[in-house]
């Protein structure tokens, strides 16, 4: 007789999503700043399959320093008043794949450093959330001298830069998979 211990197949891990309307989102969560104060930018971009089909119903989520390049460690982040920058934010995707965050452009936190903001996305079929960053365009220098940056091949470290937009904003996209995947960061 065989042992059924053997036999047995584990059970399929659980995606991360499709999410509830009721129990992530709340007032303003991708409002780190108010649109409009001084020295706030629109940060915005599309999610993406690997079909390249939008994906609707995907959260990201950012984590950033303040445009001085220090970490943030006030509370505040779930009920915002509009001023108090607090370096944390979540963006549900709409219908079109598209999020948007009100922030600002984040400083580095060393002398020298690439300026970049940590990025977490949760979407249907994925099993565990995703981590990446999203980096500044502007300090080419900075940007050389980025171990994460410096490790990659030119067409892969691409996909962690963000357009600047003629308004001053940042237009980033994320690809899941395929053509153009962006980079994802494992941490363990």
């Amino acid at each position: 007789m065989s042992n059924p211990i053997t036999q047995l197949v584990p059970t399929p891990g659980q995606t991360v999503g499709p999410f509830y309307g009721y129990a992530l989102p709340f007032e303003k969560d991708n409002e780190l700043l108010a649109p409009g104060l001084a020295g706030s930018i629109r940060l915005s971009g599309t999610v993406y399959d690997g079909a390249g089909e939008t994906v609707p119903d995907a959260i990201l989520e950012i984590w950033q320093p303040d445009a001085d390049g220090r970490i943030v460690q006030r509370t505040g982040s779930l009920r915002r008043d509009g001023y108090t920058f607090t370096g944390w934010g979540r963006s549900a995707v709409g219908y079109s794949g598209v999020f948007t965050f009100t922030t600002v452009d984040p400083g580095p936190t060393s002398p020298g450093a690439a300026p970049f903001i940590s990025v977490a996305i949760f979407a249907r079929g994925l099993t565990n959330r995703l981590f990446t960053r999203i980096y500044l365009p502007e300090n080419e220098e900075a940007l050389a001298r980025d171990p994460l940056l410096a490790s990659l091949e030119p067409e892969r470290r691409r996909t962690l830069l963000a357009r600047r937009d003629p308004d001053g904003g940042l237009t980033w996209d994320v690809r899941l998979q395929g053509e153009g995947e962006t980079v994802f960061l494992d941490f363990q």
